[in-house]
């Protein structure tokens, strides 16, 4: 399991937070995380994409001269 958590932990958790926030909140909270980590992987996505960029016209230029 990711971060060592045994399933058994996973399930306290779920379950302390479904009386801490109820049911209904529960699926707006989950959206809201995905939508967090999405926007988080194309913001990386972008940096990575933009360093591709600089390293290959570096590699260009130095080829060039």
């Amino acid at each position: 399991m990711p971060g060592g958590l045994g399933a058994g932990s996973i399930l306290i958790i779920a379950l302390v937070a479904l009386l801490i926030f109820g049911p209904k909140k529960l699926p707006e909270l989950g959206k809201a995380a995905g939508n967090t980590l999405r926007e988080f992987k194309n913001a990386t996505k972008g940096l990575a994409d933009e360093d591709d960029d600089v390293k290959k016209k570096n590699e260009n230029q130095q080829n060039g001269q």
